[in-house]
């Protein structure tokens, strides 16, 4: 004496629970991703930008300095 719900007979498929129904997205959701991206990337690219330049001052000082000058300090052009 077995309850039909416990096993399912010979060559029955075994029900399964029902399954949720997917909900759909929100209008703003996949923006927002989007947006997120967008200000990763912008924020990779400055500072990339500012790391070159950083790199590339460090870089002409230590070539002033291997060449053997005393004054390699950075000269501003006066306005």
């Amino acid at each position: 004496m077995s309850s039909p719900a416990s096993k399912p007979e010979p060559g029955e498929k075994p029900k399964s629970p029902p399954r949720p129904q997917p909900t759909r997205p929100q209008p703003g959701d996949n923006r927002r991703g989007a947006i997120a991206g967008l200000i990763i990337a912008l924020l990779i690219l400055g500072i990339g930008w500012w790391l070159a330049r950083d790199l590339t001052s460090a870089s002409k000082m230590q070539d002033c300095l291997m060449s053997g000058r005393s004054n390699c300090n950075v000269i501003e052009p006066a306005r």
